[in-house]
């Protein structure tokens, strides 16, 4: 832009030159000749205007077609110019696990581009997640060996929301603390507390008490998951995993009890080593995971809340990855989402396997979280994972 103004003065400045030199020597000329001959001012003028014209036109051609060429050559140069390249996307977080779909319909409750994130690590062994509303939500679950229930904010913070559990003495490593959590009626924290051989409660104000903790004269054995009827009825399993050995059991049966909002303790059926719990949607329907036989059973729900035989929903003993029928939740379409044999086992009502969510340690529990109740949040071992899916659990 700078030389084209430049050629521009430069040529102006030129031209008025020629012109001063040229009428100059045409006043010269025009003494020279006779009197009768001379022309008047206007002629002369006329006169180096038409010479000025003869002698520019040429040099504004030469400029002009200058012009011209720097402009094809802008044109063409800008054409030719790469296109800036967009900024490359981040890299999403690499998936800690893995997906198996075993039926075209798992895609609709897990989408194929799901990701499971693992949150928190360090933990003897996490087991008993549960998703607390107040105080902008967070997640409790419990650290068995570490004889403590440990409180996850969503912004990553680790904190004990109670420590110890047990306030006995006991060898380090014991499976003495807490195992199963849920959220009551009231809002309270509700606990099972292995070596203790009971269930206990955790107000807002922080007040400590026993729920159920005998039954017909007997501690119970070690209390492991429970699950809440609408009616307030609370159901739990009661095996003997938290206790040294078997032998150490104050009842003579791994049993699944049923305590009544007034109080009365019923034992509605045993098994071998029952675990997980919960009820289907609608309430007709109590599932309840063996972990000694890893399989699950699904019990019929009588009027007056008792249960009546159950029966074999899915068999896993003959798969050859580790972990066992363990904890269990169900989502608002009636499908159980089981931790099992190598994750979490997506289950139809009518037993088929659709499909597993292999976290990087194989889950003992889930519990469904955040505000739409769209996380299944996983308690695996050492850690705690989660991962974004398609359905929500039941409330």
């Amino acid at each position: 832009m700078a030389t084209g103004l430049m050629e521009s003065r430069l040529t102006v400045a030129a031209v008025r030159t020629c012109q001063r030199r040229r009428m100059w020597r045409l006043v010269v000329e025009e003494r020279r000749r006779p009197h009768s001959r001379s022309r008047s001012a206007a002629a002369l003028r006329a006169t180096l205007w038409r010479e000025t014209r003869k002698r520019m036109i040429p040099r504004r051609r030469h400029v002009m077609r200058r012009w011209a060429l720097l402009a094809v050559f802008l044109m063409v140069g800008c054409g030719a110019a790469p296109e800036p390249e967009p900024a490359p996307e981040p890299e999403p977080e690499p998936s800690a696990g893995t997906i198996e779909r075993l039926d075209p319909s798992f895609d609709r409750l897990v989408p194929p581009d799901a990701v499971i994130e693992h949150l928190a690590e360090g933990f003897g062994f996490t087991e008993g997640p549960a998703w607390v509303d107040r105080d902008g939500g967070f997640l409790l679950f419990s650290d068995i060996p570490g004889n403590r229930i440990v409180r996850w904010e969503p912004d990553g913070t680790v904190s004990d929301f109670l420590a110890p559990v047990y306030e006995g003495e006991h060898e380090e490593g014991r499976l003495v603390g807490s195992n199963g959590i849920i959220v009551d009626p009231e809002g309270d924290i509700v606990f099972t507390e292995h070596f203790n051989g009971r269930i206990s409660r955790m107000s807002a104000d922080g007040t400590r008490s026993v729920v159920v903790d005998s039954y017909e004269g007997g501690r119970l054995n070690s209390p492991n998951d429970l699950d809440y009827h609408s009616n307030g009825a609370l159901y739990f399993t009661d095996p003997a995993y938290g206790l040294p050995s078997p032998e150490d059991r104050a009842q003579d049966v791994n049993g699944i009890y049923r305590l009544s909002p007034d109080g009365e303790l019923a034992r509605l059926s045993e098994l071998p080593g029952p675990n997980g719990i919960a009820f289907s949607p609608d309430e007709s329907r109590l599932y309840v995971a063996d972990s000694s036989t890893r399989q699950w059973f699904v019990y019929t729900l009588a009027e007056d809340g008792t249960l009546g035989e159950g029966e074999l929903l899915l068999d896993a003993s003959d798969s050859e990855e580790s972990g066992s029928a363990d904890g269990l939740k169900i989502d608002e379409l009636g499908n159980l989402w089981a931790t099992g044999p190598g994750g979490v086992w997506v289950i139809r009502p009518d037993g088929l396997h659709l499909g597993t969510i292999k976290p990087n340690e194989v889950p003992a529990n889930v519990a469904w979280g955040d505000a739409d109740r769209r996380t299944l949040y996983m308690t695996a071992r050492t850690g705690l994972y989660r991962i974004r899916v398609n359905v929500a659990g039941d409330q």
